[in-house]
C-alpha cells in the first residue's frame, strides 16, 4: 500500500502552493480556495475567518510602552526584553537598577570606584576585583608608595582596619544616590524632549 502512495503523481495546488495528490485536488483546491488565504505580511496560509486576527495578533503595528518604538506585535516581547533601549538593568557591580541605554557610561564610572582588599590592604578599582581576588596572595603589595605603608603597630590593630571599609560603604551609598538623581533628571529631561518634540 505503501508503494502505491510513493507511485502516485502530485500537484501542486495554485492557491496554497502546497504538494497535493492529483486525484484529490480538485476537492482540495475547492476546499482551500474557500477556507484559506495567504497572509500579505508573512505568506502563511490561514483560516479566512481567522486572518484579521492572525493581522491583528501578529503583525498589526504597536509602541513599546517603554522607548515608544513601533514594531510588530508579535516582537513586542523579545524587544522588552532583550532589546529595548529603556528597559531595566542592574550594574555588575553596585547591582544598582537603571535604563538599559545608560548602563554603559553608569558602568565606566562605578567599576573605577575602589574597595579595600581586605587580604592584601590594597585598594582595588571594582572593575578589576575578580581578577585580583584570584590572584592575591594576602600579603601587603610592597611595592605600594610609602603613602600607603601600613606601619607594624597599626597592622595589629583589627578595629582600625574596618574604618576604610566603612568610608567605601558610604562612597558607595554616595554613588548610588547620585546615580539615582542624574537618571531621574535625565529621564525627566528625555520626557520634555518627547513632550515638546510632539506638540510641534
Amino acid at each position: 500500500m505503501a508503494a502505491i502512495a510513493s507511485d502516485e503523481t502530485t500537484k501542486i495546488c495554485s492557491h496554497c502552493n502546497r504538494d497535493i495528490p492529483s486525484s484529490n485536488i480538485d476537492l482540495h483546491y475547492a476546499h482551500c480556495s474557500r477556507n484559506l488565504e495567504k497572509c500579505k505580511v508573512c505568506g502563511d496560509m490561514v483560516p479566512t475567518k481567522h486572518a484579521e486576527e492572525h493581522f491583528f495578533n501578529t503583525h498589526a503595528p504597536v509602541a513599546c510602552s517603554q522607548c515608544s518604538e513601533t514594531m510588530e506585535r508579535e516582537i513586542l516581547a523579545i524587544h522588552k526584553g532583550e532589546n529595548c533601549p529603556q528597559r531595566i538593568v542592574t550594574c555588575e557591580f553596585c547591582e544598582f537598577p537603571l535604563p538599559a541605554i545608560d548602563l554603559a557610561e553608569h558602568q565606566e564610572v562605578c567599576g573605577n570606584r575602589t574597595e579595600l582588599c581586605h587580604l592584601c590592604n590594597k585598594y582595588i578599582r571594582l572593575r578589576e576585583r575578580y581578577n585580583h581576588e584570584t590572584r592575591c596572595t594576602g600579603l601587603p603589595d610592597s611595592t605600594v608608595g610609602s603613602s600607603r605603608d601600613v606601619r607594624p603597630v597599626e597592622r595589629d590593630r583589627g578595629p582600625q582596619r574596618q574604618e576604610p571599609n566603612e568610608f567605601s560603604r558610604k562612597r558607595l551609598f554616595f554613588t548610588i544616590a547620585i546615580t539615582g538623581i542624574a537618571v531621574l533628571l535625565g529621564s525627566l529631561f528625555f520626557q520634555r524632549k518627547t513632550e515638546s518634540g510632539q506638540v510641534h
